[in-house]
C-alpha cells in the first residue's frame, strides 16, 4: 500500500505523569506513516483522492491537545483512532511520538513510543428465533454500526432455518454481515456479548432459543486457539445456516485453515 510520511511534526503539548508536565507543557515530535491507495490521486491530480497532509497536521495538533494524558502511549492510541475514523481513505497508520524533554534526570536525545493500527475485517453470523426475528437481527446490525470503531460494510439476505442441537423450538432467522473494525478480537467479543445483553438474550441452556445470537466467523485471516475466542469459528464449515448468508457477501473468502472458499464449503455442506 502507498504511504504519506510526516516526520517530526512539532506540537507543544501537555501530557505526562508529573503535574508540572500538564501545567507547563513541553515540545513533542509526532511522525506519521499514513497508508492508503494513491493510484487514483496520481491519475486525477485531485486532492479529493488522497489525504490533505496540511489539514491532517492541523487536526493532529488539535486532537493531540484535546485531552491531557499521563502517557504518550494513550496519546498515540487516541491519535490513531482519530485518524482512522475520520479519514476514510486510510487503512493503516504508524504513529511515533517523541518526548525529548522526558523528566528522567538523565541526558538523552528523546524517549518515544511507536504504534501501528489498522482497520480489520470481521464476518459476523447472526441468528434469532424469539420475538420479532427480523427486528432482532436489524437492531443488532444497527447497534454494531453505531459502535465506536465499527462500520457495517455488507449485509446478507436473511434465511429461515431449522434449529440445530435442541430441535423442539421455533425456526431461526439467520444472516451475516461484514464488519470493518478497529477492535481486537477480544474487544469485539465483549461488544457482541453486550449487544446480546441489550437485546435481552438469556442463556438458559446450550442450543436453546434466543432473541439474538452473534458469532465471529472470521477475523482477517487470524487463526486462534485461545479458549476465549477460537478463530475461524470451529464449526462454521458444518453449518449451512452460517455458510448460506456468508456466501451472499463473501463467496470467495478463503478459510485460512481449510484453504477452501466459502462457496466450496457451502456446496460440500449441502451434499
Amino acid at each position: 500500500m502507498d504511504r504519506i510520511r510526516i516526520k517530526d511534526l512539532e506540537v507543544y503539548g501537555f501530557h505526562g505523569v508529573n503535574s508540572q508536565e500538564k501545567d507547563m507543557g513541553q515540545m513533542f515530535y509526532i511522525s506519521l506513516d499514513v497508508f492508503l491507495d494513491m493510484r487514483k490521486a496520481g491519475e486525477n491530480d485531485s486532492i479529493k483522492d488522497t489525504v490533505n497532509y496540511a489539514q491532517l497536521c492541523l487536526e493532529v495538533e488539535k486532537e493531540f491537545n484535546r485531552v491531557k494524558y499521563d502517557l504518550i502511549e494513550k496519546a498515540a492510541e487516541e491519535l490513531a483512532k482519530f485518524i482512522l475514523i475520520n479519514y476514510d481513505l486510510v487503512g493503516r497508520i504508524i504513529i511515533e511520538i517523541k518526548k525529548p524533554w522526558a523528566p528522567i534526570g538523565k541526558s538523552l536525545d528523546y524517549v518515544s513510543v511507536q504504534i501501528e493500527r489498522s482497520w480489520h475485517t470481521a464476518f459476523i453470523a447472526l441468528g434469532s428465533n424469539l420475538g420479532n426475528k427480523n427486528d432482532n437481527l436489524m437492531n443488532a446490525i444497527k447497534l454494531l454500526g453505531k459502535s465506536y470503531g465499527c462500520r457495517v460494510a455488507k449485509v446478507s439476505n436473511f434465511y429461515d432455518t431449522k434449529p440445530v442441537g435442541f430441535l423442539d423450538q421455533e425456526d431461526f432467522l439467520n444472516g451475516a454481515i461484514e464488519l470493518r473494525t478497529l477492535l481486537t478480537p477480544e474487544e469485539l467479543i465483549s461488544l457482541l456479548m453486550e449487544i446480546e445483553k441489550q437485546l435481552k438474550r438469556e442463556r438458559l441452556f446450550k442450543w436453546g432459543p434466543r432473541t439474538i445470537d452473534l458469532d465471529i466467523i472470521y477475523f482477517d485471516n487470524l487463526i486462534s486457539s485461545d479458549e476465549k475466542i477460537i478463530l475461524p469459528h470451529p464449526r462454521m464449515q458444518d453449518r449451512l445456516f452460517v455458510l448460506k448468508p456468508l456466501c451472499d457477501i463473501a463467496p470467495f473468502y478463503l478459510h485460512p485453515v481449510l484453504k477452501q472458499r466459502t462457496v466450496d464449503l457451502m456446496e460440500k455442506c449441502e451434499e
